[in-house]
């Protein structure tokens, strides 16, 4: 453990921030997936379910926690499925 009054501060910073990015990451992966089964199964709600996906992958770029091209690519790849 760090002896220095600022080091621990920033291993317990660091540690608050991999939780939060954790928590967005899975939230954003479990985004993609119900937009994606909606997609394949034909459901009702799935222009819903990309939307919401969309909301979530233009969050997640704009605290990068993925890259705008990354973003830019997973909201291509849905938008592609649900239109074609």
């Amino acid at each position: 453990m760090a002896n220095i009054k600022s080091a621990k501060k920033r291993v317990k910073v660091n540690a608050a921030k991999a939780a939060n990015n954790k928590a967005r990451n899975s939230a954003l992966k479990t985004a993609i997936k119900k937009a994606n089964a909606a997609i394949e199964n034909n459901a009702d709600n799935k222009e819903e379910a990309v939307k919401d996906a969309v909301k979530l992958i233009d969050k997640a770029a704009s605290k990068n926690l993925i890259h705008k091209n990354t973003a830019a690519r997973k909201k291509s790849n849905l938008a592609k499925k649900v239109n074609g």
